[in-house]
């Protein structure tokens, strides 16, 4: 029986952010970091490239192995966490050997989320979100002409462009009728689809995929259409779920993920903090708590976790998650933050845009009541931090609307130095 009085099960963004705050506070106190891979910690971000060639594998890491030396921190490959004990304050690994904990902090993220499609599980497939994953597909790329992407979500429309590049045909099916249907509103991703289809991806879009079946080394897919797709690679990327498998039976709160609160601590259990991929909190815009899978809330919830449980008198709560997103395509470079992909037909909302679709530009700002609650844009000269920062507080634009939506990066950063200073 290991012991060690901060546990951290997992090691991307929230697991060391939260390392951070805990070290600034307690520069001695006895840290565990349990990586259930088997590399060094890197952000699942930037796999796409991996998987173009445009960035080696060596180069994704986050940390290397001297820098947790350096902390003070004992650093734990390729254990993976397979049941927790609250209760007795331990946690077990898939190897069999137990921890002991004094303050225990969940940040094991997000598991691909593989729909059920008839004869999906008896035919070949990759998926995205490790580094392995993405080693893996590139490796079989080098055999394969044609791929088909499932999902066109910002995973799959990454590794779309990125199969591109590496010289494959890919088409691209996704069962609503958008692309991004998460990030952008219909004339944005109208936008953005185009850009593929000029490069030469084809899209279908309003498509289920009824059945899947493999044929002489190649996969195919029956549509709801009636069409039928075939190609000698498929990717599945439909989404993610948060990994939560091993909280079974151990008195952790888990709805859609770890049900927190605005500390970050998990309901249900004493000494237990969950931040990341893997946490439920409390939205921004004061709905229900839910799961914000983007790498600023793992960052901010993972700081504000490991201050919590070294006790720094410095720490505010939680404000609620916000999406936030940028995304570059084909040289093009498209955000969304909050409320983003609000219609200008809803009540209480007020929308502001600019489409110049032959210049390939959209901005969109969304108000509410003089508050700026969402935005969208490609290809604009918007700054997605001072948007979100104009957003989280809450600063009133009553009196300056009409020059702010003119004007939005120069207003925007006047602002923000006033609400700075």
């Amino acid at each position: 029986m290991f012991h060690s009085k901060y546990l951290i099960v997992g090691a991307s963004h929230a697991g060391l952010s939260a390392l951070d705050a805990i070290r600034l506070i307690e520069p001695e106190g006895e840290v565990t970091l349990l990586c259930a891979e088997s590399t060094p910690p890197y952000s699942p971000t930037i796999l796409p490239y991996v998987v173009s060639g445009e960035v080696r594998a060596e180069e994704v890491f986050l940390r290397r192995s001297d820098r947790f030396e350096r902390m003070g921190v004992r650093f734990e490959a390729g254990a993976r966490v397979v049941s927790v004990q609250a209760g007795d304050h331990s946690v077990e690994l898939e190897s069999g050997e137990k921890w002991e904990y004094e303050k225990l902090l969940l940040a094991t993220g997000a598991a691909p989320s593989i729909p059920r499609i008839e004869g999906l599980e008896g035919v070949s497939y990759h998926v995205l979100r490790t580094l392995e994953d993405a080693e893996k597909l590139r490796a079989a790329m080098s055999g394969a002409k044609e791929a088909i992407v499932l999902g066109a979500g910002l995973i799959g429309m990454h590794a779309a462009e990125n199969m591109l590049k590496a010289g494959l045909k890919v088409r691209v099916v996704e069962a609503l009728d958008q692309v991004l249907p998460a990030y952008f509103d219909p004339r944005g991703a109208d936008l953005i689809e185009r850009a593929f289809l000029e490069q030469g991806i084809e899209i279908l879009t309003g498509e289920r995929v009824e059945g899947v079946a493999q044929s002489g080394g190649r996969v195919e897919l029956s549509l709801s259409s009636g069409k039928t797709l075939s190609g000698d690679l498929l990717l599945v990327s439909t989404g993610v779920k948060p990994r939560t498998e091993y909280l079974k039976g151990s008195g952790v709160e888990v709805e859609e993920g770890v049900v927190v609160d605005d500390r970050m601590r998990a309901g249900g259990v004493e000494d237990v903090w969950a931040a990341g991929d893997v946490a439920q909190a409390r939205g921004f815009f004061g709905d229900s708590k839910r799961v914000n899978a983007t790498v600023l809330s793992a960052v901010e919830q993972g700081r504000i976790a490991g201050m919590d449980m070294v006790g720094d008198s410095a720490l505010q709560p939680y404000g609620g998650g916000m999406a936030v997103n940028t995304y570059t395509f084909f040289k093009h470079r498209a955000f969304s933050v909050g409320m983003g992909k609000v219609s200008e037909s809803e009540d209480d909302f007020e929308v502001d845009q600019v489409y110049l679709p032959s210049s390939f530009c959209y901005q969109k700002l969304v108000f509410s009541g003089g508050y700026l609650v969402g935005a969208s844009g490609i290809n604009t000269e918007l700054d997605p931090g001072v948007l979100y920062q104009l957003i989280r507080r809450k600063v009133n634009l009553e009196e300056e609307k009409g020059v702010f939506s003119a004007k939005p990066l120069e207003m925007g950063r006047v602002l923000m130095s006033q609400v700075w200073r």
